[in-house]
């Protein structure tokens, strides 16, 4: 890296998107994340693994986003004293993937953040499940948890306290809201409420079955967390699907993208007060959704993908059925943004609320669509384009006001590029196989990294014997975007924290593991 101002002993990884990793001591850990933050990277992903098994000890796993691709930094730690230097400090977004590293492996941050994230009393504070020698026959849960909220004193001050069950049927948070009046000085979310030991039940999942529990992290995102698994075991088998397979790959993620932004432009046209909005983007999602079934045989592609390839194919009449689908949603969608765009109740509403500046964007570590709102300029398929997106030339949408407003701009014209893309996807579809069979894989750390709709997704691969995975971690994006939303929320009106947490729409299974 250019940015360095000391050699690293790098290694490159196997795989369709550029990986590089290196062994790092404490200090060096430090000096190199401070290198990468100041040359405008980001923190991607942080977690660990047990080495014991191996005549080992501990090992922290931290992947840096730069200019140059993915950066993973390894610090090997004594078993006797399971710790590392707080990253927290460098970039804000590290503190509750620490907590919750601690919590699954028992690995403490110096000078971190103490408090439990993911355990929530269900298992004692002195059990790891991450851990090799975990057995939780005869585990029991803790009794009577304390979690220490952070109070804000004063005049007038009182807290209003949210979730985690809550009246409608989206999962459960616990958000904790400071305010005076109406106006929110400080809000605290408590998360992780739908821990369902995710990454402990991939070590019993043969490998070349892995994506059908990657596709269920966060169901919202299935195409992309399960392409994320096939790229990452692909790269370790030394192979590259068909371009047929990765082309109708391609075309199931773009629709998923688009699935979710008309889901989420209704939902803001109503939480905004605008219900027609909401019954035209349904109606929208609902046609995409049918076409979906009609192509491949099912709504949602929670298992189009397999390792080699793909499941679903596409004959020529239902290639041309999806093409004719294209222009009339461009057609409606690019309607329904003149009529957002001129609602003077709908941009009263979206305009400046949960404002999140540029500079606050980029010290925060805001990624994805809402990064991209913010002036953070990232788009792997952009930036760092895999097979076929090197072909397609995608646009990046971005806007820099970072409020309500933005997020809903970026979401429409990412919705017309997605289309765009869906169309020289169906026109150029190529022939030939859909899936090849795989060759036993290396015994190392394979990589899948793809720009899902609600940002960057990773997984992180590592086989096993006879055939089952060693260990394997999923990484959503909302790990770094949820705190965002507590700083996005201040100096607003507690009724528009619904509007600003649909903008956003992070999700709580991605991160919750």
């Amino acid at each position: 890296m250019d940015c360095m101002p000391f050699a690293l002993d790098l290694e490159t990884l196997p795989g369709a998107v550029p990986v590089r990793r290196a062994v790092v001591s404490s200090d060096k850990l430090r000096s190199v994340c401070t290198a990468v933050h100041e040359s405008g990277g980001l923190l991607h992903a942080l977690w660990g693994c047990d080495e014991r098994d191996r005549k080992g000890g501990y090992l922290l796993r931290v992947a840096l986003q730069d200019a140059a691709g993915l950066l993973l930094l390894e610090l090997p730690m004594n078993a006797a004293q399971p710790c590392f230097p707080t990253l927290a400090d460098i970039f804000p977004a590290a503190e509750r993937m620490q907590r919750a590293v601690y919590d699954l492996l028992g690995l403490r941050a110096q000078e971190g953040d103490t408090r439990p994230w993911l355990r929530h009393a269900s298992w004692p504070a002195d059990c790891f499940p991450l851990r090799r020698d975990y057995d939780d026959r005869g585990i029991r849960a803790a009794q009577n948890e304390s979690y220490r909220f952070v109070r804000v004193t004063g005049d007038g001050v009182h807290e209003i306290a949210v979730g985690p069950v809550h009246a409608g049927t989206i999962e459960p948070g616990h958000f904790r809201f400071s305010v005076v009046g109406e106006k929110v000085l400080r809000l605290e979310e408590r998360l992780g409420y739908t821990h369902k030991g995710i990454e402990k039940r991939f070590e019993t999942q043969p490998l070349m079955q892995g994506q059908r529990l990657a596709a269920r992290v966060s169901g919202d995102s299935a195409v992309a967390f399960s392409w994320a698994y096939c790229m990452a075991l692909e790269g370790l088998c030394g192979i590259t699907p068909p371009p047929r397979a990765l082309w109708l790959r391609a075309l199931c993620l773009e629709r998923e993208r688009i699935a979710n932004h008309l889901g989420d432009l209704g939902a803001l046209g109503n939480d905004a007060g605008f219900a027609v909005g909401l019954a035209q983007f349904s109606r929208l999602k609902e046609d995409l959704l049918r076409a979906n079934q009609r192509a491949f045989g099912t709504r949602y592609l929670m298992d189009a993908l397999a390792p080699g390839g793909i499941r679903c194919n596409l004959d020529e009449a239902n290639r041309r059925d999806l093409l004719a689908t294209v222009p009339p949603l461009v057609a409606e969608i690019s309607t329904l943004h003149e009529i957002y765009d001129d609602h003077a109740g709908l941009q009263d509403r979206f305009t400046g609320t949960g404002r999140v500046e540029p500079a606050l964007a980029r010290k925060l570590g805001l990624i994805g669509l809402a990064g991209r709102a913010s002036g953070q300029s990232w788009d792997i398929r952009c930036d760092h384009a895999y097979a076929p997106y090197d072909k397609l030339a995608v646009r990046m949408q971005g806007r820099l006001q970072g409020d309500v407003a933005a997020r809903v701009a970026v979401r429409f014209e990412e919705t017309l590029e997605s289309l765009r893309l869906c169309q020289m996807l169906l026109e150029n579809l190529p022939g030939g196989e859909l899936q090849l069979s795989l060759p036993p894989p290396a015994k190392r750390l394979g990589i899948g990294w793809i720009e899902g709709w609600r940002g960057p997704v990773l997984i992180a691969l590592e086989p096993g014997e006879d055939g089952l995975i060693r260990r394997c971690h999923p990484h959503d994006p909302s790990w770094q975007n949820w705190p965002v939303i507590e700083h996005a929320v201040m100096g607003n009106i507690v009724a528009d924290f619904p509007l600003i947490n649909k903008s956003f729409n992070l999700s709580y299974s991605g991160q919750d593991l």
